[in-house]
């Protein structure tokens, strides 16, 4: 499918979220493109369903191409739960990226629709879940998926200490998932907040500083810190798309990178339920998702 502005939004975020999208950023005077192009329209047909393959003519959605930093071409990236997991440059042969897709697709027997889920179980409460996970983490210390349930539950209870001694061994990694990043943003925002002469006061001065000039970034961004760091993460959202309308590379993508790393925070797991489909994405998680995309394309 060609990709434009118009369509970008329904194609590639929202349609991530249910089924991966190889987004191909190509030009029509490019040689290596003309090479890459076939393989992947091959593949996507090859891998019936498994990823949906979207082309992005770079010469004619430059706006599209700039937020994704695409500065050669080809370049693709692969898109998950509207968010880029990985990607690569130049037209590698077959045989690499049929390793790559596989390196991230599911199998073609986890396809949704294709196996029976289990009913998802009623939610458990805040000492329930945290023995849950507790114990999840003890038996495999290699499960981010648990060890990001788990610091995110002690942070929501105010347990920062115990938080920072669970992710202790994920932010020593010389390399950290999207998701685990965002818990430590969050981490970093109340080691912010508790270095404040004021406290959660602070925020009043912060106030009167961008009333005095809205072009204050760095006092923004300061206040989405400190609202992060109170679980505001709505109104933290709100204060970094202030400084995104203004300057949307400010800081290198600090204001993105952030803003990016709250929807991680806030978004709630998708379970499967027993027809094998996935909910449709949490509304407020959406809403802020397009707010987003519709700034960085504006």
């Amino acid at each position: 499918m060609d990709i434009t502005t118009q369509n970008f939004e329904t194609e590639v975020i929202a349609a991530s979220m249910t089924t991966p999208v190889l987004v191909d950023f190509w030009a029509p005077w490019c040689g290596p493109c003309k090479t890459l192009g076939p393989i992947l329209e091959k593949l996507e047909t090859e891998y019936a369903g498994r990823f949906k393959l979207a082309k992005i003519d770079s010469d004619q959605e430059q706006q599209i191409a700039a937020m994704f930093g695409v500065r050669s071409i080809p370049t693709v990236v692969l898109m998950m739960d509207g968010q880029p997991v990985d990607g690569f440059m130049g037209a590698l042969p077959e045989s690499q990226v049929r390793a790559f897709l596989d390196k991230h697709l599911p199998p073609a027997d986890e396809q949704p629709g294709q196996a029976q889920e289990p009913e998802a179980p009623e939610p458990l409460d805040d000492a329930s879940a945290l023995q849950k996970l507790q114990a999840a983490v003890e038996a495999d210390p290699a499960d981010d998926e648990a060890r990001f349930d788990l610091v995110k539950l002690l942070l929501q209870r105010g347990e920062v200490d115990a938080a920072k001694v669970v992710f202790a061994p994920a932010a020593a990694k010389v390399e950290v998932s999207q998701r685990l990043a965002a818990l430590q943003l969050w981490i970093n925002a109340v080691d912010f907040l508790a270095g404040q002469p004021g406290g959660a006061s602070a925020i009043v001065q912060l106030d009167g500083q961008i009333a005095a000039n809205k072009r204050d970034f760095e006092a923004r961004f300061a206040r989405a810190r400190l609202l992060i760091a109170g679980q505001r993460f709505t109104d933290a959202m709100d204060e970094l798309l202030e400084i995104l309308m203004r300057d949307k590379g400010w800081s290198e993508g600090a204001a993105r990178k952030a803003y990016v790393a709250v929807l991680d925070l806030i978004e709630p797991p998708r379970v499967k339920v027993a027809d094998g489909q996935i909910p449709p994405e949490d509304p407020v998680v959406a809403s802020y998702r397009r707010r987003l995309s519709s700034v960085i394309l504006s």
